[in-house]
């Protein structure tokens, strides 16, 4: 289906059966980061190499991916012998943040030219690197990697299925609620589209109709940009909000916010997926927004990342105790209510 990133574990249904076996412990995820410090070192551009550049920032900021990778914990009991993309991101990671040099060169890695595309290439890399040795194990004991864990969610249709990525429309949407408001939407099956009922064995007319049923730790979210056939650049402006709450859009749509914050922003310029260049924007473990083009990594304000022209972007899920936010925010009974509770507050601070 064109929603769905072809990221998914195949096989993901209805009625999962319980896991065989825990792959990491999910108490030993830490949200929020270890250590503050400012941005680390850019990238040096090894040849059109700005697509791998904004996505192995993009990564590195990623708190809960960055601490694990930091605490050195998987190359310490890993025994891959060749290729291993969990301990070049380790090795990557360790370099990026304990730099004393502005910018280092990154490790070549794939030949695909789309950020997008690159982004689905290193998480199921990941993810198949934390399975090593466990690739016979049922569905269910698969999501319990590290990986999985942080990146993965559950879609449900007439089935859940795990997914790593959430694919946007952009067609008939100018922001990002409105995309997902459209997801969401069911879509009528008829005509040549209609269903196979297995009872009768006729062609019928049905409505499907996608959600997300369990939400994921991390939310990366492509905006489709680009036309399948022509590669031709959708350019038109769609607005992102720096505070997301994905209940709405949720199988079950009642209970407490599912709120997620904006962490980092990947853009694309140019006309076309065949050219132009890449550049990202992300969040450091001190609070700050700082854009990093290749070697260059300058502050900015939110101000300015809130107004790019996203292709990629990712949330981080708010822990549900809200010990991070002021007193009276967290009882906020909507996303309006809190941005003003929490912009309000945090200017009391200052």
């Amino acid at each position: 289906h064109p929603k769905l990133s072809p990221l998914f574990l195949r096989g993901g249904m209805a009625g999962m059966a319980p896991q065989q076996r825990i792959l990491f412990p999910p108490e030993k995820i830490c949200m929020d980061w270890q250590r503050r410090q400012r941005a680390g070192a850019g990238l040096h551009n090894l040849g059109n190499t700005c697509f791998v550049n904004s996505v192995l920032q993009c990564l590195t900021y990623t708190a809960p991916l960055a601490n694990y990778l930091l605490s050195r914990e998987h190359s310490h009991s890993c025994r891959q012998q060749d290729f291993c993309m969990m301990c070049i991101m380790e090795a990557h990671v360790n370099k990026v943040l304990h730099s004393l040099v502005s910018a280092i060169q990154p490790r070549a890695l794939g030949r695909q030219e789309d950020a997008h595309e690159f982004l689905r290439y290193t998480v199921d890399a990941m993810q198949r690197a934390c399975l090593s040795g466990s690739s016979e194990l049922d569905m269910s004991s698969q999501a319990t990697t590290i990986i999985h864990q942080i990146f993965g969610g559950f879609l449900r249709s007439r089935g859940t299925f795990p997914q790593l990525l959430l694919n946007l429309e952009l067609s008939a949407a100018s922001s990002v609620t409105a995309a997902l408001e459209d997801f969401v939407k069911p879509e009528q099956l008829d005509g040549e589209n209609c269903f196979k009922c297995s009872k009768c064995d006729k062609m019928v007319a049905a409505s499907k109709r996608f959600t997300v049923h369990c939400a994921p730790k991390v939310l990366t979210v492509c905006l489709k940009r680009f036309e399948d056939c022509t590669g031709r650049k959708i350019s038109k402006v769609v607005e992102y909000p720096e505070y997301l709450d994905l209940r709405p859009y949720m199988s079950q749509t009642a209970g407490e916010l599912l709120l997620y914050t904006l962490y980092a922003v990947l853009v694309h310029h140019g006309d076309s997926s065949h050219a132009g260049h890449y550049l990202c924007y992300t969040k450091a473990s001190n609070g700050l927004w700082y854009k990093m083009n290749d070697m260059a990594v300058d502050g900015c304000g939110i101000e300015t990342v809130l107004r790019q022209q996203a292709y990629l972007l990712f949330y981080v899920r708010v822990a549900k105790h809200w010990e991070s936010f002021p007193r009276g925010v967290a009882d906020a009974p909507s996303l309006e209510v809190f941005k003003a509770r929490l912009d309000g507050a945090l200017s009391n601070l200052v």
